[in-house]
């Protein structure tokens, strides 16, 4: 009698510690998430992961499809999904940001921002990533863009995976902690920081934080702007023997070197050191007018006619009327890098390039931003005055560039915007100006600097490489939404300038160095 007194007292003092007496271990929560019943959900594997040597902590891994169907092209279409949940969880959810035009999921690990190798899921975060709602095939199946054939693979594409994908997390999530999270995030760069833009414009009360990296928030333009280019550097290519042009011949690795060492000659001192970073961005204001030969071209200068085509790249496509199609491009010394010339020129020793530029930017102009699809397109002879009108149907689609964010803004949402200057596929210029039109167009709802922010990364290409693209965007947007702490300055290191740390200063702030060798965010 007096044991049974002690086990119920056990029992009820047990029962009133939730989880503790009715645990149930991860393994099996996670390997029963294959049975859950979600709405146009298909769970086609859930598995614990152990913790691996390179820092992965020990998760639980769910990959799925929502709203499987059959396109009209015959294809199989539907929402791709991964999911990884971390043993130890921070009550954090990150949707981790694509690449290109989608069409595979990465490993949702929850990568932030530039150089930075501490992943979300190693950080205690929840992380879901998507194939936006096509798998493409090819070697590079983030280039194919036959999926525009069909509509609702293009509205899954452009916004409608961001806001399933999370609603499923949201439940799996439920599911497998037995808590919803506190706080979610979205992060990523190119054609992830186009998907967080386009979640506080379309979806402002999903998401508390937003990393937005070298956002393709005008994709479709930015394609003309690379069929511009493309079709400029063609003319002064030297030609194969078929009188082809071999597009990564137009310059040299010498000649972008020499452009590069000009604008440091120019540009580099303005922020009071000499370490070949052009911080103070804005006062960079050079023209290579001056490196032209006089005579032949010798390795100490540029043909005239290279000249005259770097100056007509970096003004931006124009039509006949002069009209700006695209942007402008910021000088800068990372045009001599090696991801430069990748994605602008590429390293093809024949006249097939392959630049990303080409590879991807002309195949989703053809396939996916223009309509109606026109697969027989030839981007080398579009028509800068007839041709543009044809992405507008896309670009109202696909292209986020609404400034009306007062929902965000006044549910608390915080937002993080950064670009490498020396980006070769979206111009930093253009993300300045949307930003400026972001903080105009919301200033009677809040103080752009309380809410948004835009750090300019000198020598960065896309993404990363280059430059200072070492930083942790991720941390500085928890600590704003968790903790109100405003980022200041972001500390950025890079490979390519060791022991040299400088902080990248809110827009239009720059690093200067004062009078004792430190550097402090200045106004320009």
């Amino acid at each position: 009698m007096y044991m049974g007194r002690v086990a119920v007292m056990i029992f009820t003092a047990l029962a009133g510690m939730p989880g503790l007496l009715f645990a149930q271990p991860l393994e099996s929560k996670c390997r029963d998430l294959r049975n859950i019943v979600l709405s146009e959900v298909e769970i086609s594997e859930s598995k614990m992961n152990p913790a691996s040597a390179d820092g992965l902590p020990a998760h639980c891994m769910v990959r799925g499809t929502i709203e499987k169907r059959t396109g009209r092209d015959g294809r199989q279409y539907g929402m791709g999904f991964e999911l990884r949940m971390p043993e130890k969880w921070e009550q954090r959810f990150l949707f981790q940001g694509g690449g290109g035009m989608d069409g595979m999921i990465r490993p949702a690990l929850g990568s932030s921002s530039g150089a930075d190798k501490t992943p979300g899921l190693a950080r205690g975060f929840a992380v879901a990533a998507t194939d936006g709602g096509h798998q493409g095939s090819g070697p590079n199946p983030m280039a194919d863009a036959s999926f525009g054939r069909d509509q609702q693979a293009r509205i899954d594409n452009a916004y409608r995976s961001i806001e399933r994908v999370t609603e499923v997390s949201r439940e799996l999530v439920r599911q497998f902690y037995g808590e919803a999270w506190k706080h979610s995030y979205i992060a990523g760069c190119s054609n992830g920081g186009r998907q967080g833009l386009m979640a506080a414009q379309r979806f402002p009360r999903d998401f508390d934080g937003i990393v937005s990296g070298a956002p393709a928030f005008r994709v479709t333009h930015a394609a003309i702007g690379n069929a511009w280019e493309t079709i400029l550097f063609s003319r002064i290519a030297p030609a194969d023997a078929e009188g082809k042009p071999i597009l990564s011949q137009a310059y040299s690795d010498a000649d972008l070197k020499l452009v590069a060492d000009a604008i440091l000659k120019q540009c580099d001192e303005s922020d009071g050191a000499k370490d070949g970073l052009v911080m103070n961005t804005a006062a960079c204001n050079f023209d290579p007018v001056g490196l032209s030969c006089s005579g032949e071209k010798t390795p100490a200068c540029l043909a005239p006619a290279q000249v005259a085509i770097l100056k007509m790249v970096f003004d931006g496509p124009r039509n006949s009327k002069g009209e700006e199609l695209y942007s402008d491009w910021p000088w800068d010394p990372g045009i001599a890098s090696a991801g430069w010339r990748m994605l602008k020129l590429g390293t093809s020793k024949t006249a097939v390039p392959n630049s990303a530029g080409v590879t991807l930017m002309l195949s989703g102009l053809k396939g996916y931003f223009m309509t109606p699809y026109d697969p027989d397109f030839d981007p080398m002879k579009y028509d800068f005055d007839r041709d543009p009108a044809r992405v507008e149907e896309t670009a109202a689609l696909q292209d986020p560039t609404g400034t009306q964010l007062s929902t965000f803004i006044e549910r608390g949402g915080k937002l993080i915007l950064y670009h490498g200057m020396a980006d070769p596929f979206f111009s930093a210029n253009d993300t300045i100006r949307y930003y400026k039109a972001l903080v105009k167009d919301n200033a009677d709802v809040r103080p752009g600097p309380e809410w948004a922010r835009l750090f300019l990364v000198p020598g960065m290409t896309h993404c990363a490489g280059g430059g200072l693209d070492n930083f942790d965007a991720l941390t500085a947007i928890v600590n704003w939404v968790e903790k109100g702490e405003a980022p200041s300055q972001l500390p950025a290191t890079g490979a390519g300038f060791p022991g040299i740390t400088r902080p990248l200063c809110p827009y239009p702030a720059y690093a200067k160095q004062s009078a004792d060798g430190n550097f402090t965010c200045a106004a320009p």
